[in-house]
């Protein structure tokens, strides 16, 4: 007798994050989270709110964990687009997540003006606190960064080179496994 595997698990919903490499020079902040057992990095940014534009989600996002007015950035290209189709513990399903990772280029004097830490508010009220590393970008592809784009940043021959192609490969059960 064969068995036929269950159907897939429906993703619940569809949400946009929107986020940015914000270089200065060939450094580029990252925001660190200590877990229990773990380290995650991810580029500053987080989800659109419906209705949201993305160009002002972004704007929100990175004055929000940066402390960042990107009128005082150079750029804003879209970078890379990621797919994350990923099921993660919880009590939830999980959405079906598009990551649209932006890239801006600030001076040392802007840099200087920026947050140290990103207060991150959880569904209990709580906060998580991130801390905003400054990492030579060639240095990422060895870091834990979500989502997966350290082998694509490390691989830019320098921050504003072209890429070829926006989309990286979707992030699948496959390829990652939730930490």
């Amino acid at each position: 007798m064969t068995s036929t595997p269950p159907p897939p698990v429906p993703f619940s919903r569809i949400k946009i994050r929107t986020a940015a490499l914000v270089f200065c020079g060939d450094e580029v902040a990252l925001i660190r989270r200590d877990r229990a057992g773990a380290v995650h990095y991810s580029p500053p940014g987080g989800n659109v709110e419906d209705g949201e534009d993305l160009t002002c989600a972004l704007r929100r996002e990175l004055a929000e964990e940066l402390g960042l007015d990107i009128d005082l950035a150079e750029g804003g290209d879209l970078l890379w687009v990621v797919d994350q189709r990923v099921t993660r513990p919880g009590p939830t399903p999980p959405p079906r997540k598009l990551h649209l990772i932006h890239r801006l280029h600030i001076t040392p004097e802007v840099r200087a003006t920026l947050a140290g830490e990103e207060w991150d508010e959880q569904p209990d009220g709580s906060h998580e606190v991130g801390v905003i590393e400054w990492i030579d970008y060639r240095e990422s592809a060895g870091l834990p960064l979500f989502p997966p784009i350290g082998t694509a940043l490390a691989a830019l021959p320098d921050p504003r080179a072209a890429t070829a192609d926006a989309a990286l490969a979707a992030v699948t059960d496959d390829n990652y496994t939730w930490v």
